[in-house]
Parts: structure tokens; sequence; C-alpha cells
């Protein structure tokens, strides 16, 4: 079968079948895949002749997300691992054995965030997961899915607006001051790793705005505060009323500007 068509159908039930009538909280599937894509992607190793991508996620969930997953965590886990699978062989990847994923429960994790590690990049020669035989695939699928915490690199934690991550760290540091944006009377509570705001659905913040681009501006912690910074936008950033250049540190009230939408900087 044409991989593309099994990441769509793989895909398709993990938004609409079993997982997707069954967890309603804020966390969908179709998140959880798309994010452990991308964790893949971003540690991808590159060889002489060869790509090579971690084949070992540990995935942690709120009490609240992980109660939900109770019965059909295991049937899930084997849906993201073959959504893995035939991401890693539509990209010609190289796997050192069969995705394998463990879930995990932090309680310092709200409603709606999880956080991802992805085991550090084997580079050595892998047995060919794109040719394994059905009984290998049974045999892989039964085996334990333990994920040693050491041996994984940072985790990055996201909510269910799809922010990107900062480390699991750096956001429990900053969860005691948290950025929020009012936009047209609606306050939304930026991620604690912070935000890309933009016309794209894949942006954290998304602004149904003409005039602001896909990925139009971001805002990010630092250690004293939070930072505005265009992305290159077509029709640039204001910030109270005046182009924005280069980085500016916000301060309460600001009046930030993006297209015809303004958004007014606070803290909770």
């Amino acid at each position: 079968m044409n991989p593309l068509k099994n990441l769509e159908t793989i895909l398709t039930n993990l938004v609409e079948g079993t997982f997707g009538r069954v967890f309603r909280s804020e966390v969908r599937p179709m998140e959880l895949a798309r994010r452990l894509t991308r964790e893949m992607d971003a540690h991808r190793t590159q060889s002489v002749s060869r790509v090579y991508a971690p084949h070992e996620f540990a995935v942690w969930l709120s009490p609240e997300d992980r109660g939900l997953y109770e019965g059909v965590e295991h049937d899930l886990i084997d849906e993201l691992c073959a959504y893995l699978l035939e991401h890693a062989r539509r990209e010609n990847l190289m796997l050192s054995a069969p995705p394998q994923i463990v879930f995990h429960t932090d309680e310092q994790l709200a409603l709606g965030e999880f956080g991802i590690e992805a085991a550090p990049t084997r580079l050595q020669e892998p047995e060919p997961v794109a040719e394994e035989e059905p009984e290998q695939r049974e045999q892989s699928a039964q085996e334990p899915r333990a994920v040693q915490k050491e041996q994984h690199g940072e985790t990055m934690i996201y909510s269910s607006s799809q922010r990107i991550g900062g480390a699991v760290q750096e956001a429990r540091a900053r969860r005691s001051t948290r950025a929020v944006l009012v936009v047209g009377g609606r306050r939304v509570l930026v991620p604690p790793p912070g935000a890309v705001m933009g016309r794209s659905r894949e942006c954290d913040i998304v602004l149904d705005d003409a005039g602001v681009s896909r990925r139009h501006a971001e805002i990010r912690p630092t250690e004293e505060d939070w930072v505005l910074a265009d992305l290159g936008s077509t029709n640039g950033v204001r910030i109270n009323g005046r182009a924005l250049r280069g980085k500016h540190a916000l301060q309460l009230g600001d009046r930030i500007e993006l297209g015809n939408t303004e958004l007014v900087f606070d803290v909770r």
C-alpha cells in the first residue's frame, strides 16, 4: 500500500475512529501523532549515506488526560507506533528497531499539556524495518515498551494549542508567572515555553486575519521577562503603535498589532 495512504488511514482512525470517540480531553491522539513525527524529524542524524532517526519515545500526560486513556492506551500506542513507522518509510529514515512509545503521568502538567522525549538516535546498522515480516512485527509489538528516562534528551512540552515546546524544567520554572494575550476580549493563555502566532493552523496561537502571515511573530520567555519577535512577516509587527525592530521586552498593557488584529499583553 502507498505509504502516504497508510499515513492518511492511520491518522483518520486517530481522529475519527475509536480513539477520537473515546478520548474527549484537551489532548487529541492526532496531536500526539503529529508531535511525535515532529520530534522524530527534529532528531534526525545524517551519516555518510543514510539518515537515521530515533525509534524510542516517552510521552508524559497530565493525570486527567492519562486517566481518560484507561482501557485503550495500549491500542493507541500501537496506532501511534504504526504512524511513526509509516512516516519513517515515507521519509526514507533508518530506524534501528520498530518504533516504541511509553506513556507516563506527570502531576505538574495541566489538562491539555503533554511532554515528549525522543531517545538519542543510534548510529548503527538497523534492522530493515520497512521489510519486516508480519510475525516479526507481532513479536515486536508484544515486547515491553519500557524506555529509560535517563537515556533521553530534552523533554519538549506541548499544549492542545499545538505549541512549539521548550524543556519541561524550563516550563515548570516559569509556571508561577503565565503570560496572557487579550484578543477581542478573549484571554488566551500563552504556553510556558512561548508561542508562535500566525494564520497557519500549525501555529500555537492561530489568528484568522488575512493581513497576518502564516508564521507572523513569536513570544518567548527569558529569565526575567517575555520577549516579542517578528518572524519575517509580510506586514510586520507594531508594538504600541510603532514598528517593531528586532526584539521587544514586553510590559504589562503593551499593544501588539499583527495585521488587523490587536493583542494586549498581560500576566496572571
